[in-house]
């Protein structure tokens, strides 16, 4: 049997990903016209119309489709093979892509960095900021590694690991606090008051559910990109805001003049590990996730 050439293949997923040829011959840093070549090799391989071409544009078959996705598997076992061969399989050697969503990273990174270059000193991190949309679809497509996101989250594909429980605060002007009774009723703040983050950010939901906040009135048209917006938004006593203790026990409100209240008894967010199933590399996710799991407020990894 004749193999398919996976540099080809390569190819052909890159060009799904970006969806333009031009852009994917810059990906796989080659000219434009190798890239065509190579995507009609393939389908003289497969004796099989991959791409369906008109123009200047194109659309992929049915079966260039589940080639694509068949060959998003091969190339990730390849390259795991790869970087097992190269670091003569110890797994605790090699690079590693990690990615981490923005309500994390910042509160996380430097402890974890620290811990790394003692557990795991030959371990080569690479990390990436982004939404867990985003992230979820790099990791999908082999582009990442591992990633550390707040769950619970459907990741389809894709094992979880979680780690520990962050509890959310109410947080709020030490000016607006002295009115709020104690304790404190989620339910009776007033329309408009409580700022979140935009909806890409997975945080919001997490804090909608986890905080019961049962009335969408309450929650301000103002929604903030970061949780440092949060931090001004809710310093400006124009109303409340919900932040993690992650964030707090970082000194987030430090120079402020906010206070923090505990959420609900069940007010948390659960931190994890995700990675594609059927990875060879579990052996390392699983000392990774004893490493980052005591940096949490709430450990639950034993």
């Amino acid at each position: 049997m004749k193999w398919p050439n996976l540099k080809h293949l390569h190819y052909l997923v890159t060009l799904y990903q970006e969806q333009h040829f031009h852009r994917a011959a810059q990906r796989c840093n080659v000219s434009q016209s190798t890239l065509s070549t190579a995507i009609q090799n393939l389908e003289e391989h497969f004796g099989s119309q991959l791409l369906e071409r008109e123009h200047k544009t194109f659309v992929f078959t049915s079966l260039g489709l589940d080639i694509v996705e068949r060959s998003k598997v091969l190339l990730q076992e390849a390259g795991e093979l790869v970087e097992y061969a190269k670091n003569a399989g110890n797994w605790e050697r090699g690079t590693l892509k990690l990615g981490v969503i923005p309500t994390i990273a910042p509160f996380l990174f430097e402890g974890m960095l620290s811990a790394f270059s003692t557990s795991l000193p030959e371990i080569n991190l690479e990390m990436q900021e982004d939404t867990t949309e985003k992230l979820l679809q790099q990791l999908t497509d082999g582009r990442l590694d591992l990633l550390i996101l707040a769950l619970p989250m459907e990741t389809p594909g894709c094992k979880q690991m979680v780690l520990g429980h962050d509890p959310f605060h109410l947080i709020a002007h030490e000016d607006v606090a002295s009115q709020l009774p104690d304790p404190v009723d989620i339910s009776n703040l007033p329309k408009k008051s409580i700022f979140l983050l935009q909806q890409e950010h997975c945080m919001t939901g997490h804090a909608v559910s986890a905080c019961n906040l049962q009335h969408s009135d309450q929650i301000s048209s103002v929604a903030a990109s970061s949780l440092y917006t949060l931090v001004q938004l809710a310093n400006s006593k124009m109303g409340y805001t919900f932040l993690p203790e992650l964030a707090l026990n970082q000194s987030i409100i430090k120079n402020t003049q906010l206070k923090s209240f505990a959420a609900e008894e069940q007010g948390y967010r659960e931190i994890g590990l995700v990675w594609r199933s059927g990875t060879t590399r579990m052996q390392l996710f699983r000392r990774i996730g004893e490493i980052i799991a005591p940096l949490l407020p709430v450990p639950t990894l034993k």
